[in-house]
């Protein structure tokens, strides 16, 4: 159904496309970069040593329609900025395919044990996707953050290997 490919600089006008505000960046991406995302914050993104970005592609169009990363920052491994970019292409479950696909490809190296990411408690889309997926929220590592004028919960969300 969709496939994870290596973000190229052919695909930054693309990427830049969906997010037309500041608020979904941030919703999207937290402080990694600032609004209007440039060329450069993307040249400096992939540089990142610790963070594997990838593009999504639908099998059946070969077309790409959004993005993620698993970021390898912390202890456990981490699927990040996961963002169904094509409009048109959300509320279709595709969502549910990419991080079972993420959680798939994480879990041929038989050391990793656990995977987590964090969410919004406001995007109930997102959670009762990623419980689909067989996360669990860890009420043990949540905090609030200040976006803007509103301060938003982030819910970090656990899944261990069966």
């Amino acid at each position: 159904m969709i496939t994870l490919k290596k973000i190229t600089p052919a695909d930054f006008d693309t990427f830049k496309s969906w997010i037309t505000n500041k608020e979904e960046l941030f919703q999207f991406a937290g402080p990694v970069f600032t609004y209007p995302i440039t060329n450069q914050q993307l040249e400096n993104y992939l540089q990142l040593k610790d963070i594997k970005p990838f593009k999504i592609i639908l099998n059946a169009s070969n077309k790409t329609i959004g993005h993620c990363e698993f970021n390898f920052k912390y202890k456990v491994p981490r699927l990040s900025r996961i963002l169904v970019g094509d409009k048109k292409m959300r509320g279709k479950g595709l969502g549910l395919h990419i991080v079972n696909k993420m959680v798939e490809i994480l879990f041929e190296d038989p050391t990793i044990t656990k995977v987590d990411l964090n969410v919004f408690d406001w995007n109930k889309a997102a959670i009762k996707c990623y419980q689909n997926a067989g996360f669990q929220i860890n009420t043990i590592d949540t905090d609030d953050l200040k976006v803007g004028n509103e301060v938003w919960k982030r819910l970090n969300m656990v899944l261990e290997r069966k």
